[in-house]
């Protein structure tokens, strides 16, 4: 079964269980993230939104944790990745970081992001209005803070998801190199791969280890070399940014 057809299966049981539980209170829910580009690399995981009426009860928030709980054992390993948001109706109408109704209340500190991926229709719907529809757009300034944020992420994960952050490192400098944050992981490394060429190595074997084929050796390389990355992409994107103040 490819990646695609599972999340379709991860979805439409997704999908089922939350108008089940959730009924009126459900306004809408959709996948994003990787799942939404037609790539080559493997869907590490399910981003997703649900759209609330109103907030949730404890009862509800225990359902719903019990439908995770089958999803992760119905359609491993993805269904044990889901990775999402759960929040209220008048805050995906704002502009700020929404809070999710579960998992400790996180808020989403991509949210800028997440709107420009909406915008640009890099979705899947699977319930509820186009969520077009709901979300505003997003300013530069929204967008640069939200990408400073996934930097701070990545910072904190050098040394647990080093392929993941290699990835992840290219995004982020070609987004503010280009201003587009519509990018998947996958378009990214291969617009890096073409443009920082003494980083070839580590990219290409940044994408073998996403995909579960790279040698304990190929994975210790990475793990050693990760931070060295980071440092030059911390640099890159502060030139970028000071290019785009000059210009103003």
């Amino acid at each position: 079964m490819t990646n695609s057809e599972q999340v379709s299966l991860i979805g439409a049981a997704f999908v089922d269980g939350l108008r089940s539980i959730l009924g009126d209170k459900l306004v809408a829910a959709y996948i994003y993230g990787a799942a939404a580009f037609p790539d080559t690399l493997p869907t590490g995981d399910v981003d997703f939104h649900v759209i609330l009426q109103s907030e949730l009860t404890e009862r509800e928030r225990a359902t719903l944790e019990e439908l995770h709980g089958v999803l992760a054992r119905q359609f491993p390993p993805l269904g044990g990745e889901m990775d999402g948001y759960y929040i209220l109706l008048a805050d995906a109408r704002r502009e700020a970081p929404p809070r999710s109704q579960m998992w400790k209340r996180a808020t989403d500190n991509a949210w800028a992001l997440h709107r420009e991926h909406i915008r640009a229709g890099r979705y899947i719907r699977l319930h509820g209005p186009d969520p077009r529809e709901i979300c505003p757009t997003a300013s530069w300034s929204e967008m640069e803070a939200a990408l400073h944020s996934e930097l701070d992420y990545v910072e904190r994960h050098l040394q647990d998801y080093h392929d993941y952050c290699i990835l992840n490192l290219c995004r982020l400098i070609y987004s503010f190199e280009t201003q587009d944050v519509v990018v998947s992981k996958a378009t990214a490394a291969d617009w890096a791969h073409k443009h920082l060429p003494q980083w070839q190595p580590h990219i290409e074997l940044a994408k073998k280890s996403y995909a579960r084929q790279a040698t304990a050796q190929e994975r210790e390389f990475m793990l050693a070399e990760v931070k060295r990355f980071f440092e030059f992409a911390c640099a890159r994107i502060e030139e970028a940014s000071h290019r785009r103040q000059r210009a103003r």
